[in-house]
């Protein structure tokens, strides 16, 4: 069998310097800003060190236009973007699809992401897991599942989940807790 070819391209948006990986099936990889070029092309082969440099394909140079956009503040729908999930457990590819099904400025946990998916709600273990090895973050957009009581809850990129709070900030989510109800009569 032969092995699969990786290509990829490190392109800076105004979040940050990005890295995206992809197969002739797909996007394999996706990195999330750092704040140099060196950073994220580092961590991006950390995950993929036999990929090399590579002209983008006019789909791969779609999905980079729609990533620029998304960190101007712009909504953007990455459920088109083709990917390659090959070697992905088939239960986290199931989690991946429905994560893709939450859209711009929405949130679900993980908890509700099991129940989705027909599963009990100990598999909200499993949704985590899933989410913390997303291979293509963003494109798959595991930054709006919270954790129970929609709490911020955990996120394995780079700057962890204080950028889970500005991408989602970016989308116009407000994680703050209300007002109280009543003022205070401030003495």
């Amino acid at each position: 069998m032969a092995e699969t070819t990786h290509h990829y391209l490190i392109f800076e948006t105004a979040g940050g310097f990005c890295g995206i990986a992809w197969s002739d099936a797909g996007i394999t990889r996706f990195q999330l800003p750092t704040k140099s070029a060196e950073a994220t092309e580092r961590l991006l082969l950390r995950r993929l060190p036999d990929a090399e440099a590579g002209a983008p394909t006019p789909a791969v140079l779609e999905t980079v236009a729609a990533v620029k956009r998304y960190f101007q503040g712009e909504e953007t729908d990455f459920s088109g973007v083709e990917l390659d999930l090959a070697g992905q457990d088939i239960f986290f590819r199931d989690i991946y699809a429905a994560a893709r099904r939450v859209g711009w400025g929405r949130t679900t946990t993980y908890g509700a992401l099991a129940k989705e998916l027909g599963v009990g709600p100990e598999a909200a273990r499993d949704v985590g897991q899933a989410m913390a090895k997303n291979p293509v973050a963003l494109i798959i957009p595991c930054h709006r599942v919270l954790a129970a009581g929609g709490k911020i809850g955990g996120f394995s990129a780079p700057g962890g989940s204080s950028s889970k709070a500005r991408m989602l900030e970016l989308e116009g989510v407000n994680l703050a807790p209300p007002p109280p109800a009543q003022q205070s009569l401030g003495f």
